[in-house]
C-alpha cells in the first residue's frame, strides 16, 4: 500500500491508474482492526492501486470526498471515481471485498 504523502501525488494516482483510497487515522480503532487483513485483500485485487491516506494530514481530501467517517474506501478509474464504501462503521474482509468485487471492472 502506498501512503500519500501530496495532493499532487494524489492526482497523480488517482488520473493514471486503478486507484483505491484508504482513509484511515492512527487514532482510529476501526482503522487499526483491518490492518493486518489488507495484504491479503491487496493481492486478491492486484490491478488496483491502494493508497494509505492519514484523515488529519489529508482532511481538505476528506472534506472535498464527503468522507466524513473512518475507514473508508474511494475508487477511482482514470480520474472517475467508480465506488465508494463510505461510513464510520467497522468493515469486515467480506464486506471490504464485496465492495471491490463490486467495482472490479
Amino acid at each position: 500500500m502506498i501512503t500519500l504523502e501530496t495532493d499532487g501525488q494524489l492526482k497523480e494516482l488517482i488520473n493514471e491508474k486503478k486507484t483505491v483510497l484508504l482513509f484511515s487515522a492512527q487514532w482510529c480503532p476501526d482503522c487499526r482492526v483491518i490492518e493486518p487483513i489488507l495484504p491479503e485483500v491487496e493481492g486478491k485485487f492486484s490491478d488496483w492501486t491502494f493508497v494509505y491516506v492519514d484523515r488529519d494530514q489529508f482532511i481538505h481530501i476528506c472534506a472535498e470526498n464527503d468522507i466524513f467517517g473512518i475507514p473508508s474506501f474511494l475508487a477511482f478509474d482514470e480520474g472517475e471515481e467508480v465506488g465508494r464504501f463510505v461510513s464510520k462503521e467497522a468493515k469486515t474482509q467480506k464486506e471490504i471485498e464485496d465492495f471491490m468485487n463490486s467495482i472490479n471492472l
